[in-house]
């Protein structure tokens, strides 16, 4: 009996051993998943992604004979003091046009903090077609306490937004981030030669450039 016991031993060891290795490599190739679809979500729009750096302006002719609706949603995050603002909820827009928005930022908090606004369009295949040639989405910005500031979005949908897409909703949800070391004012990134490539991040109307109200 006991010579069955050590015969089956170095069996059960092997079976162990490629057991942890199966589950090592299963893992792995979760953990590697993540950064692989929010690659794959950028490329094809997939759950409304957009992208993380400025774009060029299109140059194109202007569809005078379409108009789409683009909606501005913004969002906060448990536990930031912040507000996202838009001007204006909704403006009307022509296929192939750039267009200038703006949004306010304000800390409501007692301590000055990090974030950053995140976006996603819906529906999904008009991600690929909605152009951020000015953004701040495209970096974090750092907020006084009671600090408020203006900062501009300039995008551009382009002609070949399918013609059955009559609204485009853009969602900007604001995340706390880690504290930066250096600069504490980051300006909203523009596109070279993109209309507003000479204006970024601004005192919020009413406020001294000191960020006092």
């Amino acid at each position: 009996m006991t010579d069955v016991v050590e015969d089956r031993s170095p069996q059960v060891r092997r079976t162990v051993v490629k057991t942890l290795v199966v589950l090592a490599g299963m893992f792995g190739f979760a953990f590697a998943l993540v950064p692989l679809y929010d690659v794959f979500c950028q490329v094809t729009g997939l759950n409304g992604k957009t992208s993380t750096s400025a774009q060029t302006l299109v140059h194109e002719e202007v569809d005078t004979e379409r108009t789409v609706t683009m909606q501005f949603v913004t969002r906060g995050s448990a536990g930031l003091p912040w507000k996202l603002e838009a001007h204006s909820r909704q403006v009307r827009v022509h296929p192939g046009q750039s267009t200038e928005v703006y949004f306010t930022f304000r800390n409501l908090g007692d301590q000055a903090l990090v974030a950053r606004a995140v976006p996603s369009v819906t529906p999904s295949p008009a991600s690929l077609r909605l152009r951020k040639l000015a953004c701040f989405c495209f970096d974090n910005q750092r907020l006084a306490p009671g600090e408020s500031f203006e900062a501009p979005l300039v995008f551009q949908l382009t002609r070949d937004l399918p013609e059955e897409i009559k609204t485009v909703t853009l969602v900007y949800t604001l995340y706390p981030q880690e504290q930066e070391q250096g600069p504490d004012v980051a300006v909203a990134t523009v596109a070279d030669g993109a209309p507003g490539s000479d204006k970024g991040r601004r005192p919020a109307s009413g406020e001294d450039p000191g960020g006092e109200a």
